[in-house]
């Protein structure tokens, strides 16, 4: 439903250019040995670490949702949400299910009016803050099956998948209808930050 990723997105906003850059600095030795063994969830981890752990629980709340205002005019693509609206006119049930952190999508799918969210699970310490882990896997390829799986059943029907990564492959394959990449609109303004 977005033009670009929006966990990346988020940690830019936050951060500021010069600060998301340091930052990828930092991680660009987690970047190198993903190059060699495709682990999505060890550099996002790796990534969560350097930009988030300390960060109190409340905090990550409120900036997730100032940047949900602030961005979703400039991520939401409008053919994505004109299908959408049209889903929710006609009663059908909406769930997100991402790789980026639910606390962070949060604000986004209350926005939409999402019956349900799923997405990787950050970990707190008995302190409310970020601990630099998950709480299970990475929500991403299987992940996402398992997820909806855990929640709907084992024999749990998608009518309609939408997904623009390798990681919605297998979500989309349990779908009677389903789309890679079908979205293309582009929203207008640019966000700052």
């Amino acid at each position: 439903m977005t033009v670009r990723d929006t966990f990346l997105t988020f940690l830019r906003w936050r951060e500021g250019g010069f600060g998301y850059c340091m930052g990828m600095l930092r991680l660009w030795p987690a970047a190198l040995v993903y190059l060699f063994n495709r682990d999505a969830e060890r550099l996002k981890v790796r990534c969560v670490r350097v930009f988030l752990k300390g960060l109190p629980r409340e905090v990550l709340e409120e900036e997730a949702k100032e940047f949900a205002t602030v961005a979703a005019p400039m991520l939401l693509r409008p053919d994505a949400l004109k299908v959408w609206r049209r889903y929710r006119q006609e009663g059908r049930r909406l769930v997100i299910v991402t790789a980026s952190p639910e606390i962070i999508i949060a604000p986004f799918a209350r926005g939409l009016g999402a019956d349900l969210l799923l997405g990787t699970r950050l970990e707190f310490d008995a302190d409310s803050r970020v601990s630099g882990g998950f709480i299970g896997a990475n929500c991403r390829g299987q992940e996402k099956v398992n997820r909806l799986r855990e929640v709907f059943g084992q024999d749990m029907r998608l009518s309609a998948a939408y997904g623009d990564t390798a990681g919605d492959r297998e979500m989309l394959a349990l779908a009677e209808d389903s789309y890679m990449r079908l979205f293309t609109g582009r929203p207008g303004g640019r966000m700052r930050g």
